[in-house]
């Protein structure tokens, strides 16, 4: 196998582990069709990097399994837009105002971004909306994806994951930037509720929206 690939297998494996969470060597195996020992290198190899990590799981009687996982160096390895000056002014922003002037800085930024999104989104279908909200999402760099959740309710329901935050850095040290999301969604597709289903900063590793017509 050539250095390029890999290099390939390794990103192949990093993806994985960003969009499932955890994975048994075997189960990489599986998924990305290379054998066990080339995976196992790899494995190794991006451990000693520091990019993921391992906890040993004890399945019934037999020899225990080690589970995979992203380590936060390994996360950092995703795009990520917003830098360390964008965590520093925020810090400074946090030192110089009240806490009502910080939350209403933080409000009015997601109010901007919920307008850019609206105008951007357009006037189509429901669904043409929540496809276009998915694509700006990704182009932010938060390795987004979105599926219709099959219901008989008349109402269109979708589910919404990010994989990866493209402002982590920043909602690590201001949480409370994650909580206007919901009404950036709500503001920018317009006739619909969002609720939250998993949040990266509560250690799950994605954040899920779901968002429901009106």
């Amino acid at each position: 196998m050539t250095t390029t690939q890999q290099q390939s297998t390794k990103q192949d494996i990093l993806h994985h582990l960003l969009k499932q969470g955890q994975a048994t060597a075997q189960e990489l195996s599986e998924q990305l069709q290379v054998t066990p020992q080339a995976i196992r290198r790899h494995l190794k190899d991006l451990e000693s990097e520091g990019l993921i990590l391992h906890q040993t799981v004890q399945a019934g009687m037999g020899r225990p399994n080690f589970v995979y996982e992203l380590s936060r160096e390994g996360r950092s390895q995703f795009p990520d837009r917003y830098d360390d000056f964008a965590v520093s002014l925020l810090d400074t922003l946090a030192e110089t105002v009240s806490k009502d002037q910080m939350k209403t800085i933080l409000r009015k930024q997601w109010e901007r971004k919920a307008v850019e999104y609206r105008d951007r989104v357009g006037n189509g279908s429901f669904a043409e909306r929540v496809a276009k909200l998915v694509e700006l999402r990704k182009q932010e760099g938060y390795m987004a994806e979105c599926h219709r959740v099959e219901s008989e309710e008349t109402t269109a329901k979708y589910i919404l994951t990010e994989y990866n935050c493209a402002i982590s850095h920043i909602a690590e040290s201001f949480p409370s930037v994650c909580g206007h999301e919901l009404e950036m969604f709500e503001l920018a597709l317009q006739g619909c509720t969002v609720e939250r289903t998993h949040w990266l900063v509560d250690g799950e590793h994605r954040c899920g929206y779901l968002i429901q017509s009106t």
